[in-house]
This record gives structure tokens, sequence and C-alpha cells, in this order.
């Protein structure tokens, strides 16, 4: 369980007495992952610096403030709302992807290297040291592309800040409202940091990863919001975080989407919990990383202004401009399949009636999706099942044998993708143009910016339930999943996220 501390100075010392858990190796690293029961025995500070002390930038001030009090800060509605349905879009990610070749990797990974039992590992009976979960779940989150994503700060949120916070809180046994309000704080500082950075452009123009750094705060945010840290461990941290940000857009070629797993969430999740309970262990450190000699800026990119970082922070809340996926396909192939659902509508055609398919994308984005060897991240692929089934479900996006199916590929070589630099011109904005050519020559045309899901247009609480129960049911059962969607959507009334557990669970 947590312990209460005071609004400014460090938490109070709750026993006299206390015990400390043995290092655990991690990927090769040794790290102290558990907190003394209130600190007792740790380097805790003796007093907290005044906001106007020298060597702490403003921007960190206020970013730190913000973090420390996030977890007694109350949330508009309609961001509590939104913060439910995409729990529960990652948990239904989690519970899916176990039966993927990512999470049946992570999940026995955990079994194997033991650990406290602290935590939970979704869709398993394992119970794991909190960093251990973290990873793992995060594995799962993204062992497809069924979790959300955020257009602006280029990256996934959720498979990262997710499973952290829920490792996190466990490990100190917060309530549901408490656990929301990390979720929340994620979201909004992981997702800043990259578009201060500058998004998909610093990604482009780098080889850094956008989608390991965003989710490293993200996650790094939430997992300390449930550790109640104070403004100055906020700043510590961050600290840690930043010095152990890393991640390459060489992701991009992994052919079995296990490495991707890793950098988009695993090895995400696992930092930020590290992070948190180093810090909660009375581990001390740099003041500002933000700012001063050798910071994270000037290591990656000097040029931006870290004032994005609290850029409307409490006004404008990322997780409302976050998407739930109505697809569970890569990002860049929602739109297509959008486009390809409206024309069907609208004109009724056959497949047969079919002749040629072809689909304009941003140039970067039809890099990632032309021809790769994994189902729900093959453009051609997948616009063939589509127009096979007239649909994409979650078993369909991750059949590979049907890949070699020979109507499949009889669908497929009607499709011709085609790079558009003006459209690469309205990124972050995903737009794909599809023109559909029937027999007799007629050509049939559809443009979408804003696919079902994202912020312009998005899914309802009813559609959300039914993707997340359409991948958990198969799991883990009809009566389960109703339940754990139930406990979700009334999260503000948990009083301990341990409820959560036999829900997430197989039994």
């Amino acid at each position: 369980m947590g312990h209460d501390r005071g609004k400014d100075g460090p938490r109070e010392i709750a026993e006299t007495t206390f015990t400390r858990r043995g290092l655990l190796e991690l990927a090769g690293l040794a790290v102290v992952t558990a907190a003394l029961p209130g600190g007792a025995a740790a380097a805790r500070p003796s007093r907290i610096p005044s906001q106007s002390e020298p060597g702490i930038s403003p921007v960190m001030n206020k970013l730190s403030t913000y973090m420390s009090e996030a977890g007694t800060r109350a949330l508009p509605e309609e961001v509590v709302e939104k913060t439910k349905q995409h729990i529960l879009d990652t948990f239904a990610a989690m519970i899916s992807g176990s039966e993927l070749v990512p999470g049946r990797n992570a999940i026995q990974f955990a079994r194997s290297y033991g650990g406290e039992k602290v935590s939970t590992v979704a869709a398993s009976d394992i119970l794991c040291g909190p960093i251990e979960a973290a990873l793992v779940n995060g594995m799962l989150a993204h062992s497809d592309e069924t979790d959300d994503s955020q257009a602006p700060s280029q990256s996934h949120p959720g498979c990262a800040v997710v499973p952290a916070a829920l490792a996190a809180a466990e490990r100190f046994g917060i309530s549901g409202t408490h656990f929301m309000r990390g979720v929340t704080l994620g979201y909004d500082i992981g997702t800043r940091f990259t578009m201060t950075l500058g998004g998909q452009k610093f990604e482009a123009e780098t080889h850094w990863s956008t989608h390991s750094i965003s989710p490293l705060f993200g996650a790094t945010a939430a997992a300390g919001c449930a550790a109640n840290l104070n403004a100055q461990q906020m700043r510590w941290l961050l600290g840690y975080s930043a010095q152990q940000s890393s991640g390459l857009a060489a992701w991009h070629r992994d052919t079995q989407h296990i490495q991707k797993a890793f950098v988009f969430a695993g090895m995400n999740a696992r930092s930020g919990v590290t992070s948190a309970l180093l810090v909660h262990a009375g581990w001390t450190g740099v003041e500002d990383i933000l700012s001063g000699p050798d910071n994270f800026f000037l290591a990656y990119n000097p040029h931006a202004d870290p004032g994005g970082l609290i850029e409307k922070l409490g006004e404008r809340y990322e997780i409302t401009r976050t998407n739930i996926k109505k697809w569970p396909v890569g990002s860049p192939i929602q739109a297509v399949l959008d486009a390809v659902d409206i024309l069907r509508k609208q004109h009724h055609f056959d497949t047969s009636d079919v002749q040629k398919v072809t689909v304009q994308l941003a140039t970067d984005e039809a890099a990632i999706v032309n021809n790769r060897e994994m189902p729900d991240i093959c453009l051609q692929h997948m616009l063939a099942v589509m127009l096979l089934d007239m649909t994409v479900s979650f078993r369909s996006a991750h059949d590979a044998a049907r890949m070699k199916d020979l109507s499949v590929l009889r669908e497929r070589a009607k499709v011709k993708l085609v790079p558009d630099q003006q459209l690469e011109r309205l990124m972050p904005l995903r737009v794909a143009i599809v023109e559909v050519t029937l027999a007799g020559g007629s050509r049939l045309t559809q443009r979408v910016a804003n696919v079902r899901g994202t912020p312009e247009n998005p899914m309802s609480r009813d559609e959300v339930v039914t993707k997340a129960s359409d991948l958990i049911s198969p799991i883990l059962g009809a009566t389960t999943c109703r339940k754990l969607v139930e406990k979700v959507l009334n999260l503000e009334v948990v009083k301990d996220v341990h409820e959560l557990r036999p829900l997430l669970q197989r039994s």
C-alpha cells in the first residue's frame, strides 16, 4: 500500500522498521525495484527547494509541480470518460495480444524469470515484480496494431502508459480514481515530449523513434503519480527516465513485431516504473534534466522550445486527442479501410466487380505499410481481405497463412499503392484517397482524413465496448469480459486496483 505524503515535503515515515528487497536482474541490468516502506532509511531530501531556487527552470518548476498534484486533481467529466475508454481499449489489446507471438514470448519470459509476486500479468495466472509486469503487459499491449495512437506526438501512448500505471498502482495499492488520474497524466506528459521535439519531422530527420520517447515519459509520469511523488521527486524521476530514453526508428525493419513491441511499449513501461521505484526508494539525482549543461533538449533537439512541455497543461488533455482504432491494423491503413467501407455502403458493389484499387498515402506512411511481411501492417493484403470479407476482424488481420491464399493474392494483385508528397505535407493528419475501378470502367473515389476513432470522428462508448468485447471474450470468456468492462467503466468506485486482477487474468 502507498503512504500519504505532505503537500510540499517528503513522504512521512510510516514505520520504524523496514525490509530491503533483493536486486532484480532485468535484461542483464540490476536495479533496485521496490521502495522501502515509507522510505525509512533511504536518502530522502531533508528539505524541498523553493520554487525560485537557482538551477531549476520555470518549465521544470511548473511541470514537476503539476505532476506531483495529479493524483489529487479532479478531472473534467469528459476526460474521465475518455480515460476509461482508453484503459478498456488497452486492456483489450493486452489480453488479445497474449495469443500472438510477441505476447506469448513475453508471458514465457515472465513465467521463467519469476520475481516477487506483486503485479498482474494480463491473460495469464502469473504475478511478478512491478518492473517485469510493466514490461510484459507493455509487450502484450503492442503485440499487434490494436492499441491506440496519437498523431501529433507520433506515438502509441496507451500501450506503455496503462501497463506502467497498472503495475505501479498495484505496488502502491491506489484507488481506481487515482489510477485514472495517473493514466491521464501519462498521456499529457509523454505526448508533449515528442510534440515539443518536433513529432514526425524529428523522427524522420534524426532516426530517433518518437514511438519510444513519448511513451517512456508517459509511463514515467503515470508511475510517478501512482507512487505519490512530490515535486522534487518528480524532477529526479524525469532525470532517471531521460537517462533511459532510447529507441531507433529501425523498428520498422522488425518482421515479427517482437522488437517493435519492445520499442513502442515494453521497454518504456519497464523504464518508467523503474524510475518511479528508484526515486520512491530514496534515489536522488539531477534537479533539472530539461535545462543546464548536457540537458535533454541539447541531446535531442537544441532548437526545441521546452515551453512546449507545459503548453495548455491542465487545459488541453492529450487523451482526448488520441485515437482508438476501429480496425485492428497499422495506423496508415485505417483510413484506407474506412474509405472502402464507405464506398461499399454507398454503391453496393461485389468483389468480382472490382478491377483495380488505387490508394494514395503520404510518402512516409506508404513506406511503412507497403508489401510488409506481417498481415496487419501490409496495406495490399489487408485491402484484399477487406474486398473479400467486406470487413476486417482481429482474426483475419493476424492470419499469416492467408497471405498465401490464392483468392487473396488475386485481389491483392488489383491494389496499387501510390506515395503522395502532397499528402505528406498534411502529416500528422493521415489522409487516404482510394479509387476503385469497377467492371465497365466506372470509377469510385473516396477521400478520408478523419478516420473513425479519431477525435474528429470518435467512436461511441458502445463501439469501444463492442471492440473490447470482441478481443477479450474469446480469451477470458463472455462473463469475465462483461465484468471487466463494467469494472473499468466504474473505476471511480474501485477502492483498490487489485479488484481488477481476477478479471484481467485467466482462471
